[in-house]
């Protein structure tokens, strides 16, 4: 069986269907159980709620009635609005199996449980005109109002909206989740998300990031062996602090900002190596010790900056680049960061992914998984819809985070806990996601209108959940 955490394309998930079907299962037993399974979340929900389902003329229709059918043996008030005749054998099949009162669009009057079942997967254009009028107007008129699949007008693999969208109480993802359960704008319209399982096998290249399991340090551990966070600071050094902050929060065994003169450590235990040229920073930073540097945190994008970047990517380390050094990058080809032999890490948002891309079409998993095979970095597309991808084209979709975590420095957080993860786990995949399910959980534990330093202070809360 599917693993809860794949997430399938409409393509995946309409050849995991046809498999089931090649095998010898009925489209009209897939739509049994997914109808009758659908039902039974709605029934948990609100039992005995009068509810009207929106039927339209495809499967997701078909799968309509048999929701209705089913909360109709179980003793609830239902009734159907159907956008016109079934057009596929197995929701007429659907319909005939119906026993409840059907309406015309114009004639169904609002319930106190809406349930839309008018288009599912793999819709590709807006639900418009007379048809969304009536849409709304049930929508409008209902307490509580739940999707089947997908909410009417979302685009599978993208999660853009096609026409406007409203929000629901809950949407029931059927057989396997969709990009556009977890991705923005779509994800802000889901509500409660649940799934129904109808028997599908399918592997994906796409996962949801889920709690990861780390280890404690061992007895015979030791600073060195729990690595080395080296941050290079730059203009603004209130960002280096709050990444080597994070960075020791998150396990590193051992971190040091490398800074000009008149650099003040952010704690006691936060080691500063001040450096007054280029040539000595390098030496510095070719100590055998360090195990990860991140740069770009404050960093600056002017000349000296330029330099800073060079200097730190001439060395063979792991690198973590973030903020203004992907900003540099982004008047680069980004290629050439495959001719290094250490993992790089790059954590870009929406505007510094766009410099360094551009602003290219498909999903921002696609572009993600583009972006990191085309530099062979691990890449965390921050954002409300984190994606996370390797240059071998896996990739792990974080669920929506706190919405707080739209405040500056938050990112420099992540920098700095990615990086302490990598020191521990010597795995860039791994420790960026790691990392991005620290900051997630952090964030939540943090609770509403946080500062960096207070995200930083539920760190180890959040580390503790994964021992």
């Amino acid at each position: 069986m599917l693993n809860h955490g794949h997430i399938l394309t409409a393509a995946e998930m309409q050849a995991a269907e046809q498999r089931l079907i090649d095998s010898g299962t009925s489209v009209i037993e897939l739509m049994h159980r997914a109808g009758t399974g659908a039902a039974e979340y709605i029934w948990r929900a609100a039992p005995h709620c009068p509810t009207l389902v929106l039927c339209g003329p495809g499967n997701n229709g078909g799968d309509g009635y048999v929701i209705a059918q089913a909360l109709l043996e179980k003793g609830t008030d239902v009734a159907i609005a159907a956008s016109g005749e079934p057009a596929t054998d197995a929701a007429k099949n659907a319909k005939s199996l119906w026993q409840g009162q059907t309406y015309a669009l114009d004639d169904a009057r609002p319930a106190k449980q809406f349930v839309d079942c008018l288009f599912g997967t793999g819709l590709t254009r807006p639900v418009s005109g007379t048809l969304l009028d009536q849409h709304q107007r049930l929508f409008d008129g209902a307490g509580r109002r739940a999707a089947v699949d997908l909410p009417s007008g979302i685009e599978t693999d993208t999660g853009a909206t096609l026409n406007p969208v409203s929000r629901y109480d809950l949407t029931i993802a059927l057989g396997a989740f969709k990009p556009a359960h977890y991705l923005a704008p779509a994800s802000g319209f889901m509500g409660y998300l649940a799934r129904v399982e109808i028997g599908v096998d399918a592997a994906s290249t796409v996962q949801l990031l889920a709690r990861p399991t780390m280890e404690a340090p061992k007895t015979e551990d030791h600073k060195y062996t729990r690595g080395l966070v080296a941050v290079v600071a730059g203009r603004m050094p209130g960002a280096a602090k709050l990444t080597g902050l994070a960075a020791q929060r998150s396990g590193a065994g051992y971190v040091k900002i490398f800074a000009g003169p008149d650099f003040s450590s952010p704690n006691h235990s936060i080691v500063v190596e001040p450096y007054e040229n280029g040539i000595q920073l390098q030496e510095q930073l070719s100590d055998d010790r360090i195990t990860i540097i991140v740069i770009g945190p404050g960093l600056g994008r002017d000349s000296h900056a330029e330099k800073l970047l060079d200097l730190v990517l001439d060395i063979e380390k792991p690198v973590l680049l973030d903020a203004d050094a992907l900003i540099l990058l982004g008047r680069r080809d980004l290629s050439g960061l495959k001719d290094r032999s250490s993992p790089v890490i790059m954590t870009p948002h929406t505007g510094e992914f766009a410099a360094m891309s551009g602003n290219g079409k498909g999903s921002k998993i696609d572009l993600t998984k583009i972006l990191a095979i085309d530099s062979g970095a691990v890449v965390v597309h921050k954002g409300s819809d984190s994606v996370i991808a390797n240059a071998e084209g896996a990739v792990s979709l974080s669920p929506s985070s706190s919405s707080w975590l739209s405040t500056a420095g938050t990112g420099d957080v992540l920098a700095g806990m990615i990086a302490a993860r990598f020191a521990n786990e010597k795995d860039a995949f791994l420790a960026a996601k790691q990392g991005r399910w620290l900051h997630g959980r952090a964030a939540k534990l943090a609770g509403p209108s946080f500062s960096p330093e207070i995200l930083i202070d539920h760190i180890p809360k959040a580390l503790q959940e994964c021992l």
